[in-house]
C-alpha cells in the first residue's frame, strides 16, 4: 500500500514503489477504481502488489524482447 503526496502522478508512484516508471501500467491495472485520477491529492491509498516474477503478467509492450 502506498499513500500519495499532493501532486503525485501515476509514473511518480511507480518509480517510488517499483524503482522505474515502466511499471506505471501494471500499477494502474491493479487500481482500476482510481484510473480517473491524473494528479493525486494527498492521502490517496494505492494498492501496490509485488511485481510478477513471470513477465507474462505484464502488458506485452512492457515485456523484455
Amino acid at each position: 500500500m502506498y499513500v500519495t503526496v499532493q501532486g503525485e502522478c501515476w509514473d511518480e508512484v511507480a518509480k517510488a514503489v517499483y524503482g522505474n516508471e515502466k511499471y506505471t501500467g501494471y500499477l494502474m491495472q491493479s487500481n482500476m477504481k482510481l484510473l480517473d485520477i491524473v494528479v493525486f491529492s494527498a492521502g490517496t491509498r494505492i494498492n501496490t502488489p509485488q511485481l510478477p516474477a513471470d513477465e507474462s503478467a505484464l502488458p506485452v509492450w512492457r515485456r523484455k524482447a
